[in-house]
This record gives C-alpha cells, sequence and structure tokens, in this order.
C-alpha cells in the first residue's frame, strides 16, 4: 500500500510538472530549447522510472487478486454500468474515472472521451469553481454534498449534481460518486437520451462540407481583391455563420495584425469591436499557430486564457460561452501567412475532425491566394 501511494504521489507530481510545460509554450523563441530539453528528461523519466515501477505494482496487484475477487470487481462494473441513474466516478480534481450508460446520454459526451478529463470542463464556466471546491470537500471526508450546475452543451437546464465519497477497493485514495439529476425532475433514464446518430446526418454533414469548399473556392476566384486584408475577410465571410459564430482572421507570422473579426449579430456579453482592439500577441492559441503552423481543435476548451482576455481584464473564451474551437494558420510552402481562429458557442455540435480537415484545405487555398499579392 505504501509503494502505491508513493506512486501516486510521484505521478501527480509529474502531471504538475507537464502543466507547468504546457503554461511555457508562448515563451520567446530563443528559450523554447530549454522548454524542449526540460519535455525530453520529463519523457525519459517516465520511460526510465515511471513506467517499470507500474509494471511491477500491476504485477503484484495480479498475483494477489483470486478469481473471486476479479469476478466480484466484474459483477461490480457491469451494474455500474447498468444503472439507469446517470453516474459518473471522479477523483478529489473532478478527473473523470468512470461514466456510465445513463451518463453518457445524459450529458452527451462520450464515455471514452470523457475518461481522463476533469468533469468540470463540460459544465458552464461560471460552475467550474464550485463543482471542484465541493468534489475536494467530499474527497477529504467532510461529507456528502449537492449542488445544482449547468452543462455547457445545454446552459439553460439546471442539472442536480450530487457528490458523495467512495473508497474502492485496494486503492489508497478517495473516490467521489457524482449523480446526476434534471433539477426538479426525475432522472432520465439511458432510453430518454439521443440515440445514435444516422448514417443521414452523416452524409447531410458531408454534404454541407462540399457546399462550403464550393463557396471558399467560388470566393477566392471571383473578383480581385487587392491585398492580403481583403482575401482574409473574403474568406471570414464564408464561414462566418454557416460554419462558425465567431471568426477572428490575424494576418502575418511573426508580427501579427488583426484584420477582421466577425461575431454574432444577437451577442450581448462580447462584441466584434472588443476582438478587434484585442493584440493578437497575447492570444497563446494565435502566436503558438503562427510559430509551429499547426492546427488547434479543442471541444470545451480547459483554459479559459487560451485566447486571452479582453479590455475589461475577462477571458475572451469564457464571455463568448465557447464550446469548441478551430485556430488554423494559413501556411504557404511551410510560411505562415495568417492565422485564422473560428468558435462555435452555447448548444451548437463542436467542430468534429472531418470539419478540421476540410478547414486545413480551405486554408491551403486561402494562403495561396493570398501569396498572389506579395
Amino acid at each position: 500500500m505504501a509503494q502505491t501511494e508513493e506512486f501516486g504521489e510521484e505521478l501527480a507530481d509529474f502531471v504538475r510538472r507537464v502543466a507547468e510545460l504546457k503554461a511555457a509554450r508562448s515563451v520567446p523563441h530563443d528559450d523554447l530549447p530549454t522548454v524542449l530539453d526540460t519535455a525530453i528528461f520529463e519523457l525519459d523519466h517516465v520511460a526510465d522510472q515511471l513506467w517499470p515501477w507500474y509494471e511491477r505494482l500491476t504485477a503484484t496487484g495480479t498475483a494477489g487478486t483470486s478469481s473471486a475477487d476479479r469476478q466480484e470487481q466484474q459483477l461490480l462494473k457491469g451494474i455500474f454500468q447498468r444503472l439507469p441513474l446517470p453516474v459518473a466516478l471522479i477523483d478529489r480534481e473532478t478527473v473523470v474515472r468512470r461514466l456510465n450508460f445513463a451518463a453518457t446520454n445524459f450529458t452527451g459526451v462520450r464515455a471514452g472521451y470523457a475518461t481522463g478529463r476533469p468533469l468540470s470542463g463540460f459544465l458552464a464556466h461560471p460552475d467550474r469553481a464550485a463543482f471542484r471546491s465541493q468534489t475536494a470537500a467530499v474527497a477529504r471526508g467532510d461529507g456528502d454534498r449537492s449542488l445544482t450546475v449547468h452543462l455547457q452543451q445545454r446552459p439553460a437546464v439546471p442539472v442536480r449534481a450530487t457528490l458523495t465519497a467512495l473508497r474502492p477497493s485496494g486503492e489508497p485514495r478517495t473516490a467521489v460518486l457524482v449523480v446526476l439529476q434534471s433539477a426538479g425532475a426525475r432522472a432520465p433514464s439511458a432510453e430518454g437520451g439521443p440515440g445514435p446518430v444516422p448514417d443521414l446526418g452523416e452524409t447531410t454533414r458531408h454534404a454541407a462540407l462540399m457546399d462550403l469548399l464550393d463557396a471558399m473556392t467560388t470566393a477566392l476566384l471571383s473578383g480581385p481583391a487587392t491585398t492580403r486584408a481583403a482575401v482574409l475577410e473574403r474568406a471570414a465571410r464564408v464561414l462566418h455563420g454557416r460554419f462558425a459564430d465567431w471568426v477572428v482572421a490575424d494576418e502575418g507570422a511573426a508580427r501579427l495584425c488583426r484584420t477582421t473579426v466577425l461575431g454574432p449579430a444577437d451577442q450581448r456579453d462580447l462584441q466584434a469591436e472588443d476582438l478587434k482592439a484585442q493584440d493578437p500577441a497575447a492570444c497563446p492559441l494565435v502566436v503558438e499557430a503562427a510559430r509551429g503552423g499547426s492546427t488547434a481543435l479543442q471541444v470545451r476548451p480547459e483554459d479559459p486564457d487560451a485566447f486571452g482576455r479582453d479590455a475589461s481584464g475577462a477571458p475572451v473564451l469564457v464571455r463568448a460561452n465557447v464550446t469548441s474551437l478551430l485556430c488554423v494558420p494559413l501556411t504557404l510552402d511551410g510560411a505562415v501567412q495568417g492565422v485564422l481562429t473560428l468558435f462555435r458557442t452555447g448548444p451548437r455540435l463542436a467542430f468534429s475532425m472531418a470539419e478540421a480537415q476540410a478547414m486545413d484545405m480551405m486554408s491551403r487555398h486561402i494562403a495561396l491566394a493570398m501569396a498572389k499579392l506579395d
């Protein structure tokens, strides 16, 4: 048991160091070799120390587990999955360990995607801090708790979250069992949630992507564009509304210049002028895309400061209620011409991998149109 606790503490320290490395992604270019050396050192630490340690613990645990114990564990796992109530098993930092079938239907999040991610990340931003605090209190033995939260995909529907401490057999740390219910109503059964996406819907989305590609090509080829900013604005107008709620266009790479911002007409919390006045260099996502030339696709972004803050000091992603984003560099022959950032907000479906691939194709066409004006 002592060995297991020591391994858990070492792993937690490693996770914290990785988080610090992620936070260092926007360091000056000259300091990047130091960050890279540190990352390599941490990877060596995992390969040489943590992984062999884990294998020893696993081998010991397997040898000491009887056949009857394994059957009992399988039975309990089956019961957990088939419970008609939406239930999640999380740790003290709200990271999901298990999500049953009813919970996947209730939240609209696949169990495979949710596992390993904080459950608080699927909640509306104002509820996340309270949920994390209450979870930590339950995990340290302060008693069961219950609070009302809102799912980010359905912010208008209140959800009652009931938390209770649970000590899984053979584990050194307390876990937290979370039961989710619609506030003021009975909890929905697994049959009441959304069913699998029909093939017709997939075909419809594919056709919509083809229409978008055609519209983008037509816009780039129709009529002369006199400046690179004009090309960016023309492309942004094609994407705005039909593909993304917000479209932010930044020209350049080493020195970024914001040229176009298009947002929802009914947006009250955040105006296009607020983002137009923002310095692109203060947006870590944009800087990283311009520096590395790689597309970033994020669903329910965990870092509220990933796109910087507005003039009032509030995180842009929180004020705009961003549920998914695409940050795409406009690259031609390895040179970045600019960066397009797309936001989807509220209950709108998140960006998919297929949409990210289509956007990557359009980005090359946009970069080619911009390069012709040099």
